[in-house]
Protein backbone atom coordinates (compact mmCIF):
# COMPACT_ATOMS: atom_id res chain seq x y z
CA UNK A 1 0.00 0.00 0.00
CA UNK A 2 1.75 3.18 -0.77
CA UNK A 3 1.69 6.42 0.95
CA UNK A 4 -1.21 7.62 -1.33
CA UNK A 5 -3.16 4.28 -1.48
CA UNK A 6 -2.90 5.33 2.60
CA UNK A 7 -4.45 8.01 2.49
CA UNK A 8 -6.91 7.65 0.00
CA UNK A 9 -8.07 4.72 1.94
CA UNK A 10 -8.40 6.79 5.38
CA UNK A 11 -10.42 9.85 3.10
CA UNK A 12 -13.21 7.48 1.88
CA UNK A 13 -13.54 5.87 5.13
CA UNK A 14 -13.44 9.35 6.81
CA UNK A 15 -15.95 10.92 4.17
CA UNK A 16 -18.23 7.36 4.87
CA UNK A 17 -18.39 8.61 8.90
CA UNK A 18 -18.93 12.53 8.47
CA UNK A 19 -21.98 10.97 6.06
CA UNK A 20 -23.46 8.71 8.91
CA UNK A 21 -22.58 10.97 11.58
CA UNK A 22 -24.78 13.83 9.49
CA UNK A 23 -27.91 11.13 9.57
CA UNK A 24 -30.33 10.90 12.45
CA UNK A 25 -30.88 7.47 12.00
CA UNK A 26 -26.85 6.72 13.05
CA UNK A 27 -27.56 5.57 17.05
CA UNK A 28 -25.72 5.93 20.32
CA UNK A 29 -22.93 8.16 17.98
CA UNK A 30 -21.21 10.56 20.74
CA UNK A 31 -22.53 14.04 19.90
CA UNK A 32 -20.33 16.81 19.50
CA UNK A 33 -19.27 18.93 22.14
CA UNK A 34 -19.97 15.74 25.04
CA UNK A 35 -17.01 15.24 26.95
CA UNK A 36 -18.47 12.51 28.69
CA UNK A 37 -15.96 9.59 27.09
CA UNK A 38 -16.49 6.92 30.42
CA UNK A 39 -19.90 6.59 29.39
CA UNK A 40 -19.49 5.31 26.02
CA UNK A 41 -17.94 2.79 23.98
CA UNK A 42 -14.55 2.44 22.51
CA UNK A 43 -16.38 2.48 19.10
CA UNK A 44 -18.47 5.34 19.86
CA UNK A 45 -15.51 7.44 21.11
CA UNK A 46 -13.31 5.98 17.85
CA UNK A 47 -16.55 7.31 15.73
CA UNK A 48 -16.42 10.73 16.59
CA UNK A 49 -12.81 10.86 16.45
CA UNK A 50 -12.84 10.15 12.57
CA UNK A 51 -16.10 12.77 12.37
CA UNK A 52 -13.77 14.89 13.59
CA UNK A 53 -10.84 14.15 11.59
CA UNK A 54 -13.21 14.36 8.61
CA UNK A 55 -14.19 17.64 9.78
CA UNK A 56 -10.39 18.77 9.64
CA UNK A 57 -10.77 19.21 13.70
CA UNK A 58 -7.73 17.68 14.20
CA UNK A 59 -6.85 18.35 17.49
CA UNK A 60 -10.26 16.96 19.08
CA UNK A 61 -9.50 14.16 16.76
CA UNK A 62 -6.77 13.53 18.82
CA UNK A 63 -7.56 14.24 21.60
CA UNK A 64 -10.73 11.82 21.43
CA UNK A 65 -8.29 8.86 19.81
CA UNK A 66 -6.33 9.10 23.12
CA UNK A 67 -9.37 8.61 25.03
CA UNK A 68 -9.49 5.18 23.41
CA UNK A 69 -6.39 4.51 24.85
CA UNK A 70 -6.87 5.19 27.91
CA UNK A 71 -10.28 4.26 28.68
CA UNK A 72 -10.16 0.77 26.88
CA UNK A 73 -6.38 -0.15 27.01
CA UNK A 74 -6.97 -3.48 25.90
CA UNK A 75 -9.68 -3.24 23.05
CA UNK A 76 -8.94 -3.93 19.22
CA UNK A 77 -9.11 -0.43 18.49
CA UNK A 78 -6.33 0.58 20.67
CA UNK A 79 -4.14 0.07 18.37
CA UNK A 80 -5.39 1.85 15.49
CA UNK A 81 -6.42 4.86 17.93
CA UNK A 82 -2.60 5.14 18.82
CA UNK A 83 -1.33 5.48 15.27
CA UNK A 84 -4.25 7.59 14.71
CA UNK A 85 -3.48 9.83 17.23
CA UNK A 86 -0.06 10.19 15.61
CA UNK A 87 -1.81 11.11 12.29
CA UNK A 88 -4.10 13.62 13.80
CA UNK A 89 -1.53 15.04 15.77
CA UNK A 90 1.05 15.41 12.71
CA UNK A 91 -2.02 17.45 10.49
CA UNK A 92 -2.62 19.67 13.31
CA UNK A 93 1.06 20.22 13.56
CA UNK A 94 1.93 20.03 17.03
CA UNK A 95 4.60 17.73 16.34
CA UNK A 96 5.79 16.42 19.53
CA UNK A 97 2.69 15.28 20.36
CA UNK A 98 2.44 13.28 16.87
CA UNK A 99 6.56 12.40 17.47
CA UNK A 100 5.56 10.73 21.21
CA UNK A 101 2.18 8.72 19.95
CA UNK A 102 3.99 7.68 16.80
CA UNK A 103 6.73 6.44 19.58
CA UNK A 104 4.55 4.78 21.53
CA UNK A 105 3.05 2.89 18.96
CA UNK A 106 6.85 1.52 18.01
CA UNK A 107 7.43 0.58 21.54
CA UNK A 108 4.18 -1.59 21.71
CA UNK A 109 3.54 -3.04 18.28
CA UNK A 110 7.31 -3.05 16.88
CA UNK A 111 6.12 -5.86 14.84
CA UNK A 112 2.87 -4.77 12.90
CA UNK A 113 2.36 -3.82 9.44
CA UNK A 114 1.57 -0.05 10.43
CA UNK A 115 4.78 0.20 12.62
CA UNK A 116 6.67 1.36 9.45
CA UNK A 117 4.32 4.33 8.82
CA UNK A 118 4.57 5.07 12.95
CA UNK A 119 8.41 5.34 12.34
CA UNK A 120 7.86 7.54 8.99
CA UNK A 121 5.35 10.03 11.16
CA UNK A 122 7.91 10.44 13.52
CA UNK A 123 9.99 10.86 11.07
CA UNK A 124 8.24 13.34 9.63
CA UNK A 125 7.88 15.35 13.01
CA UNK A 126 11.44 16.71 12.61
CA UNK A 127 11.45 16.82 9.04
CA UNK A 128 8.28 19.26 8.34
CA UNK A 129 10.09 21.56 10.65
CA UNK A 130 13.59 22.32 8.47
CA UNK A 131 12.20 23.93 5.76
CA UNK A 132 13.97 27.32 6.33
CA UNK A 133 17.52 27.59 6.38
CA UNK A 134 17.78 29.54 9.59
CA UNK A 135 16.07 27.11 11.56
CA UNK A 136 18.06 24.94 14.53
CA UNK A 137 20.08 22.21 12.98
CA UNK A 138 19.77 20.23 15.72
CA UNK A 139 15.97 19.27 13.76
CA UNK A 140 17.90 18.37 10.50
CA UNK A 141 20.32 15.76 12.53
CA UNK A 142 17.55 14.07 13.90
CA UNK A 143 15.09 13.85 10.80
CA UNK A 144 18.42 12.05 9.36
CA UNK A 145 18.14 10.21 12.24
CA UNK A 146 14.63 9.17 11.81
CA UNK A 147 14.37 8.60 7.66
CA UNK A 148 17.64 6.26 8.48
CA UNK A 149 15.61 4.23 10.46
CA UNK A 150 12.61 4.03 8.10
CA UNK A 151 15.32 2.95 5.38
CA UNK A 152 17.35 0.59 7.12
CA UNK A 153 14.48 -0.96 9.79
CA UNK A 154 11.66 -1.60 6.67
CA UNK A 155 13.38 -1.05 3.60
CA UNK A 156 10.46 -3.61 1.74
CA UNK A 157 7.63 -1.01 3.27
CA UNK A 158 5.92 1.85 1.07
CA UNK A 159 7.54 4.95 2.97
CA UNK A 160 11.37 3.49 2.28
CA UNK A 161 11.39 5.50 -1.41
CA UNK A 162 9.55 8.62 -0.12
CA UNK A 163 12.43 8.53 3.11
CA UNK A 164 14.82 8.10 0.86
CA UNK A 165 13.74 11.61 -1.04
CA UNK A 166 13.60 13.29 1.93
CA UNK A 167 16.76 12.25 3.30
CA UNK A 168 18.76 13.51 0.39
CA UNK A 169 17.40 16.90 0.79
CA UNK A 170 17.60 16.90 4.35
CA UNK A 171 21.02 16.53 4.01
CA UNK A 172 21.23 18.71 1.50
CA UNK A 173 19.80 21.53 4.00
CA UNK A 174 22.59 20.92 5.97
CA UNK A 175 25.33 21.92 3.14
CA UNK A 176 23.00 24.87 2.71
CA UNK A 177 23.69 26.19 6.13
CA UNK A 178 27.39 25.79 5.93
CA UNK A 179 27.21 27.28 2.88
CA UNK A 180 25.02 30.17 4.23
CA UNK A 181 27.77 30.62 7.09
CA UNK A 182 30.22 30.72 4.82
CA UNK A 183 29.35 33.23 2.18
CA UNK A 184 28.70 35.67 5.59
CA UNK A 185 32.17 35.06 6.53
CA UNK A 186 33.30 35.53 2.52
CA UNK A 187 31.92 38.81 2.20
CA UNK A 188 33.10 40.34 5.84
CA UNK A 189 36.78 39.10 4.58
CA UNK A 190 36.77 36.61 7.06
CA UNK A 191 38.52 34.36 4.94
CA UNK A 192 39.53 31.42 7.19
CA UNK A 193 36.29 31.18 8.58
CA UNK A 194 34.67 31.35 5.32
CA UNK A 195 37.20 28.39 4.47
CA UNK A 196 36.34 26.01 7.24
CA UNK A 197 32.65 26.10 6.13
CA UNK A 198 33.42 25.62 2.56
CA UNK A 199 35.53 22.39 3.65
CA UNK A 200 32.84 20.86 5.70
CA UNK A 201 30.58 20.77 2.16
CA UNK A 202 34.06 19.69 0.11
CA UNK A 203 34.83 16.69 2.41
CA UNK A 204 31.29 15.92 4.19
CA UNK A 205 28.19 16.64 1.35
CA UNK A 206 30.25 15.96 -1.95
CA UNK A 207 27.01 14.59 -3.13
CA UNK A 208 24.95 17.44 -2.48
CA UNK A 209 24.20 20.20 -5.34
CA UNK A 210 25.91 22.92 -3.21
CA UNK A 211 29.53 21.25 -4.02
CA UNK A 212 30.17 23.25 -7.01
CA UNK A 213 29.40 26.63 -5.09
CA UNK A 214 31.38 25.30 -2.84
CA UNK A 215 34.65 24.50 -4.55
CA UNK A 216 34.23 27.83 -6.16
CA UNK A 217 34.47 29.83 -2.94
CA UNK A 218 37.30 27.96 -2.32
CA UNK A 219 38.78 29.65 -5.38
CA UNK A 220 37.82 33.19 -4.26
CA UNK A 221 39.13 32.81 -0.75
CA UNK A 222 42.22 30.94 -1.37
CA UNK A 223 43.26 33.75 -4.00
CA UNK A 224 42.76 36.54 -1.75
CA UNK A 225 44.81 34.78 0.92
CA UNK A 226 47.50 34.74 -1.69
CA UNK A 227 47.19 30.58 -1.28
CA UNK A 228 47.44 29.72 -4.89
CA UNK A 229 48.60 26.25 -4.82
CA UNK A 230 44.84 25.56 -2.66
CA UNK A 231 43.10 28.01 -5.24
CA UNK A 232 44.82 25.90 -8.24
CA UNK A 233 43.79 22.36 -6.93
CA UNK A 234 39.91 23.51 -5.86
CA UNK A 235 39.50 24.58 -9.21
CA UNK A 236 40.83 21.45 -10.97
CA UNK A 237 38.39 19.54 -8.99
CA UNK A 238 35.67 22.36 -9.67
CA UNK A 239 36.38 21.38 -13.47
CA UNK A 240 37.30 17.70 -13.26
CA UNK A 241 33.41 17.74 -11.79
CA UNK A 242 31.66 20.26 -13.10
CA UNK A 243 33.20 21.98 -15.86
CA UNK A 244 29.90 23.26 -17.94
CA UNK A 245 28.84 25.27 -14.10
CA UNK A 246 29.01 28.75 -14.59
CA UNK A 247 31.29 28.15 -11.28
CA UNK A 248 33.91 26.64 -12.98
CA UNK A 249 33.93 29.41 -15.66
CA UNK A 250 34.25 31.77 -12.98
CA UNK A 251 36.78 30.26 -10.90
CA UNK A 252 38.71 30.20 -14.30
CA UNK A 253 38.86 33.77 -15.30
CA UNK A 254 40.22 34.02 -11.56
CA UNK A 255 42.88 32.07 -11.87
CA UNK A 256 43.75 33.03 -15.43
CA UNK A 257 43.49 36.66 -14.27
CA UNK A 258 46.52 36.40 -12.21
CA UNK A 259 48.42 33.89 -14.93
CA UNK A 260 47.10 30.67 -13.18
CA UNK A 261 45.68 27.50 -14.10
CA UNK A 262 43.24 25.31 -12.93
CA UNK A 263 45.42 21.87 -11.73
CA UNK A 264 46.51 19.56 -8.78
CA UNK A 265 49.20 21.85 -6.64
CA UNK A 266 51.37 22.08 -3.46
CA UNK A 267 50.99 19.33 -0.25
CA UNK A 268 46.96 20.27 0.90
CA UNK A 269 43.94 18.93 2.03
CA UNK A 270 42.36 19.31 -1.38
CA UNK A 271 45.30 17.84 -2.98
CA UNK A 272 44.51 14.72 -1.08
CA UNK A 273 40.94 15.41 -1.76
CA UNK A 274 41.73 15.31 -5.75
CA UNK A 275 43.63 12.31 -5.42
CA UNK A 276 40.61 10.66 -4.14
CA UNK A 277 37.71 12.07 -6.35
CA UNK A 278 39.74 11.94 -9.60
CA UNK A 279 42.28 9.70 -9.05
CA UNK A 280 40.69 7.27 -6.94
CA UNK A 281 43.54 7.14 -4.30
CA UNK A 282 42.76 7.08 -0.92
CA UNK A 283 45.79 6.36 0.62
Amino acid sequence: MTVGTFRAKMIGGLVLVAFLASCNSVRGRVERGELDYENYTAQQIFERAEYDLASNNFELAAQSFAEVERLYPYSELTKRAVIMQAYSYHLEKDYEASRAAAQRYIDFYPTDEDAAYAQYLLALSYYDQIDEVGRDQGLTFLALQELRKVIEIYPDSEYARSSILKFDLAFDHLASKEMEVGRYYLRRDHFTAAINRFRVVVEDFQTTSHTPEALHRLVEAYLSLGLNNEAQTAAAILGYNFRATEWYEDSYALLTARGLRPEPAGDNWLRKVYRQMIKGQWL
